[in-house]
Parts: C-alpha cells; structure tokens; sequence
C-alpha cells in the first residue's frame, strides 16, 4: 500500500461560521500528518472565502466556487481535483476531534479498506435541542446502531464522515445526483464492484446539526422517501427493518383509537418504549430537558420517516413511477 496522504472533501452552502468552526478544529488536530483540505462552495450566496483566508497560514486549504448542484455532485467535484489519494468527507456542520487523524491513520493502518465510515456524537456546546436530535439519530433503541453502533465489513458510512479512496472513487465515478441517500447509494455500488467498507468507532465525529424541529421533520421525511428509491436501484439492500418506523407510526394511532374502545394494552406498549427511551437520554445526557426533547424528537423520526416511506413506496414499488419524474425534488443535476 502507498503511503497515504489525506484530503479532506468539505462542500458547503451558505454556512461560513459553520466552516470557521470546523476549521478551528482542524487546528487543534494531535500528531504530525501529511493531508489538504479541499473546500467546495455549493452556488452560495453567502461565501466562505474570507473565512476560509484567515486559516491559509495554518492549514492547506484549497477554495473552488461552482454553481450550486448539491453535495454528492460538490464532492465529485472536489476529489477530482484534490491532491491526495484517500478522501475524507466531512459535512460542514461536524467538529473534530483532536485524536481523529491519529485514529484514522492507525486503523487504516492496521487494517486497510478503500471506505470507512466513523459515528457522529455530541459536543458538550450543543444546544439541549442539537443534543436530544442526536440521541433520536444514534441511539441503539432508535436506529439499531446503522450510523455507527455496530461493526460490519460491509458497513454503509455517512457522507458527514466518509472515507473514500482514490481509486473507489475513480472506479465508481463517485455520488450520484440523488439527495439525501447519496451516502448509502455509493456505499453499495461501491460492495457490487468488490471494495471493502468498514467501521471505525472511535473515529467519531460532533455533528453540530442546526436544525429546526421544522427542518429535523423535513430531513428525516425525505430519509424515508428515499429508502425505497435505493431498494429500487440496488434491491438486495432491501429489509424488512426500514419498514419498522412506518409500522411504528401506524401502531401508536392505532394504540389511540383501541384506547378510545377501553383496549389499553398497545398503548401501554408505547408508553413503556418511551419511558426507556427517557431513561435512556436520561442517563446519558444527565439532563431532564433533553430527555424530555429527545422523546418528542424519536416521534418527530419515526413518523416524519415512516410517512416518507410509505408515500414513496406506493410510488415506486406499486405503481411504477419514475422516481426522477415523481420526487424531482429528490435529486440534483451534474455540473461538469
């Protein structure tokens, strides 16, 4: 194996505070490691450039400006003109840690794949809100550890902290113009053409997430209108786990109305999911707020997904439709 030299691939749009935080933190980054920063401005109309200047005494930052075209298409753009041969892809709303190139290093080290992925956690400056939509995202009561609680060689990473060699990246041609559901898509086309992916623990991430209860439904709808568009692509991915947050929604208004006829059991069930669930952000946040915020913040999920999803695969899996034609919304076009 060559010896690797990093590059960062941080796309942005509109955030600039949030890529002077990031970059503060690529400052404080322990040990001696060869890598380059290359950030792509997504068609924004507020810039980062300014920003980006007062750190080119300290970092090895490369800047580009391109018409806005989405994420997956921003980080295309910025592998194929970054200096090294192994990319990590960031999100612009993620802090590092100060151990994070040394864990990276040492495990591809120790153990070479050309993709990798890291979990996301909270930073103890986040808002009560950022920490509770953490909890809902991560927690194994949630999500079954898909974003980064168990391990697996065939682990699907998250573009907030991705690991993508040169030569993946040539051999797949990178993200597609779909948007969310880029991540998982390269992920698997990337399994079909033979690579290895793994998980790397320790090599987290703080994910700032500035979001909305407004937004965090939004982003969380279109997650599940986008499942059944991959397991339309790439049908082996297809699980019966990505119809639980559906069946979850329809089995807490159907606890509501037996409840209604005095049949109490089912909603007992729920009350006991998000008590644990309470307890669980409880113990883990030491915060009564954000407890209380991350059981609203779990429902806001399941049905903003579980909606998302069946709406999606009505129309994909039933009645046939394009999904381009049908959720145009869905997906960006390339710019060269």
């Amino acid at each position: 194996m060559k010896p690797l030299h990093l590059s960062f691939i941080i796309p942005v749009y509109n955030r600039p505070e949030e890529v002077r935080e990031l970059l503060e933190s690529f400052t404080k980054l322990e040990g001696n490691f060869d890598y380059s920063i290359c950030i792509i401005e997504d068609g924004s109309s507020i810039s980062s450039e300014k920003v980006i200047e007062q750190f080119g005494q300290q970092l090895n930052i490369s800047y580009y400006f391109k018409e806005n075209s989405g994420p997956g298409d921003s980080r295309n753009y910025g592998m194929a003109r970054a200096k090294g041969n192994y990319f990590i892809i960031l999100d612009s709303d993620v802090l590092l840690p100060e151990n994070y190139l040394q864990v990276v290093s040492k495990s591809l080290a120790d153990h070479y794949t050309d993709c990798f992925g890291g979990p996301d956690a909270a930073h103890a400056s986040f808002s009560n809100l950022q920490k509770a939509i953490n909890f809902a995202m991560t927690s194994f009561i949630t999500t079954g550890g898909i974003r980064g609680g168990k391990d697996s060689e065939n682990f699907q990473p998250r573009s907030f902290n991705m690991g993508l060699s040169k030569k993946a990246f040539e051999a797949s041609g990178g993200f597609g113009t779909i948007h969310p559901g880029e991540d998982p898509d390269l992920s698997l086309r990337l399994l079909n053409l033979g690579f290895k992916s793994k998980l790397i623990k320790e090599a987290y991430v703080y994910h700032k997430r500035r979001i909305s209860w407004t937004k965090f439904y939004q982003q969380v709808h279109k997650f599940g209108m986008v499942r059944p568009i991959l397991n339309f692509w790439h049908p082996q991915s297809e699980r019966i786990v990505y119809w639980l947050p559906t069946l979850f929604s329809m089995g807490f208004v159907l606890s509501i109305i037996l409840f209604l006829f005095q049949v109490k059991w089912l909603l007992y069930i729920y009350m006991i999911y998000f008590l644990v669930a309470f307890l669980m952000a409880l113990i883990g946040s030491g915060n009564l707020i954000i407890a209380f915020l991350a059981v609203i913040a779990i429902g806001v999920q399941f049905f903003g997904y579980g909606y998302g999803f069946i709406k999606s695969t009505l129309a994909i899996k039933f009645l046939k439709q394009n999904p381009e034609k049908k959720f145009p919304k869905l997906f960006f076009k390339h710019v060269q």
